[in-house]
């Protein structure tokens, strides 16, 4: 198995595992797969977070909104690896509750990952909703 197959298992198990967690309301393994690091920073579609302890108040804050997640995907468009750092392109399609109202929803998702003490860590993320035109 290639460094870049590796990867893209750990995208479509670890990563994919703690996305449906977030979004039915448990942020914890979000934040397990979050690097330790920083700069870590988040330019997202609802909220912006720069800085670890931003970044944690920012999953706190998504996981009192979220629950009842219905359905997730990530459709990933572009993914590499060069030596320490990765990252991935996708679209993330999205059913789930906020703040109690049922949504559904398509974010472009862009993520910066490093490796740390040989695990894959998220050092960064930009998402912003997709809009019709």
């Amino acid at each position: 198995m290639t460094d870049r197959d590796a990867f893209l298992h750990w995208v479509r198990t670890a990563l994919y595992e703690a996305e449906v967690a977030l979004h039915d309301g448990d942020a914890a393994p979000r934040r397990a797969l979050w690097s330790r690091a920083e700069p870590v920073s988040i330019l997202g579609a609802w909220h912006n977070a720069v800085g670890r302890e931003q970044v944690d108040d920012l999953f706190s804050a998504l996981e009192a909104s979220f629950s009842d997640c219905t359905a997730y995907r990530f459709e990933l468009l572009a993914a590499d690896v060069v030596g320490d750092l990765a990252y991935t392109a996708g679209l993330e399609h999205v059913s789930t509750s906020v703040d109690g109202q049922p949504r559904t929803y398509v974010l472009r998702a862009t993520q910066v990952y490093r490796r740390e003490g040989g695990e894959w860590r998220v050092a960064h993320r930009h998402g912003d909703t997709v809009t019709d035109g």
